[in-house]
């Protein structure tokens, strides 16, 4: 049935041309955005994904902003521990040469002092944006920002990376060790310093390397162990070595004599003694006589163990004396923080030559184990600076295959659209014509 009030085929085309419309609108945004889900309205649970993941992008790009800010302070801490433990080799190196007799003791400290005050500017500088991690100014950590932690529930957490701060200060208050003078009591319980031929030291008499009853005479081959038979804050510890055959600058060896000393803290055991003035011993055999000579001072528990070569050697006899006193003062070292043992290294005399030559060593473990530290921290923020950047790029890659287009169907879709609109608009100027046909049926 034809009629001119209802025309089916015309709302049929015209329903077909405007989805096509429609359709060619979508397209024709998609490309003009260059996104597939521009809005909630195109794909709302992939929207809701991708918005979330964007936030999460730009601030992974903020934590590695404070990445390299973190990794720059870190680095500027470590040349500077680097660059002291330089100077500190240095340092010994001048300590060693004190050691020897015949030299000018005064002028070796001036150049020690010199590299003291050097070490003092270098550690001054050492700051990056104003943090300074190795002035002492300050014993809490630094944290850096280091990644955003989201769980299943959404919930997120940041995580920070702790960089434990050094002190390498120059300028850290120090106490100087103070020898005491007071006698111990003459009793059983409070032998401090025994020989292997088990004679007691307990007594005010000074160490004595030419008799009396502190003295003990080692002859070639030979080995006196020194037992640390009581210790309490103060106590007073004095080995004094003679007849010892000390290298001389520029050849050849001089018979010498050196004092070692040590005064125990509240925290120092019979053990910490017997450690410390082995260390000392030690140190001055290696650095201020021959190695031919085989002189060495081991220690094992509470005893020090004096070797004078073996059959091998020809050596005279060492001399050794002993003391020991109470009412002492603890020196600084370099574990109760900075580097401010250095102002007390006076190698001006035998006793702080020798005295010197045990404490340099610890304060080059110091910054050694301050540089180990940043270089460690430095390393992790690198790595995880690395992550960080590939994670970003991999949550970028994740938008677009939710949200991006694909240009190359977009583009196919557009030209398929444009001939359905066009057909479409053809089809409907048929069926807008059909109720001209019915007019020839009254003619």
């Amino acid at each position: 049935m034809s009629s001119i009030l209802t025309n089916n085929s015309a709302m049929v085309a015209l329903q077909t041309l405007q989805s096509v419309n429609s359709n060619l609108a979508r397209t024709q945004d998609t490309i003009s955005t260059g996104k597939e889900v521009a809005t909630a309205k195109d794909n709302a649970a992939v929207f809701s994904i991708s918005k979330v993941m964007e936030s999460d992008v730009a601030g992974f790009k903020a934590i590695s902003d404070s990445l390299s800010l973190g990794e720059s302070t870190v680095a500027v801490g470590r040349q500077a521990a680097e660059t002291v433990t330089d100077l500190l080799t240095q340092v010994k190196g001048k300590i060693v040469a004190a050691q020897e007799e015949n030299v000018d003791r005064s002028k070796i400290q001036t150049d020690i002092d010199a590299l003291t005050k050097q070490i003092g500017a270098v550690v001054g500088a050492a700051q990056f944006n104003g943090l300074n991690l190795v002035d002492g100014s300050s014993s809490d950590p630094v944290n850096i920002l280091s990644s955003l932690d989201r769980d299943s529930s959404g919930n997120v957490s940041a995580s920070q990376i702790e960089v434990t701060r050094q002190n390498l200060s120059v300028t850290t208050p120090v106490t100087a060790q103070t020898f005491g003078t007071g006698d111990l009591a003459d009793t059983a319980a409070a032998e401090a310093l025994i020989d292997s031929t088990g004679s007691t030291t307990i007594h005010n008499d000074a160490a004595t390397i030419d008799g009396g009853t502190s003295n003990a005479a080692v002859a070639n081959a030979a080995s006196e162990v020194i037992t640390i038979g009581q210790v309490a804050e103060g106590d007073s510890f004095q080995i004094d070595l003679g007849n010892v055959a000390v290298n001389v600058a520029g050849g050849g060896v001089a018979t010498g004599e050196r004092t070692f000393e040590f005064v125990a803290s509240a925290t120092d055991g019979t053990a910490d003694v017997a450690s410390n003035l082995a260390s000392q011993i030690d140190a001055f055999f290696e650095a201020a006589t021959d190695s031919s000579l085989n002189l060495s001072a081991t220690v094992s528990n509470n005893q020090i163990t004096i070797t004078n070569g073996d059959a091998g050697t020809a050596n005279a006899a060492l001399d050794i004396g002993l003391r020991a006193q109470t009412g002492g003062t603890p020196g600084s070292s370099a574990s109760s923080g900075g580097l401010g043992a250095l102002q007390t290294v006076d190698v001006t005399t035998d006793a702080g030559a020798t005295g010197a030559l045990n404490a340099i060593e610890g304060l080059i473990q110091k910054s050694v184990d301050a540089a180990s530290t940043f270089g460690s921290a430095e390393g992790r923020i690198s790595t995880q600076s690395d992550f960080v950047s590939k994670l970003t790029d991999s949550l970028t890659s994740g938008i677009g295959s939710l949200v991006d287009a694909d240009l190359e169907e977009a583009s196919a879709r557009l030209q398929a659209l444009q001939v359905q609109q066009q057909l479409a608009t053809q089809s409907l100027s048929i069926a807008n014509q059909a109720p001209q046909a019915i007019l020839s049926l009254f003619r």
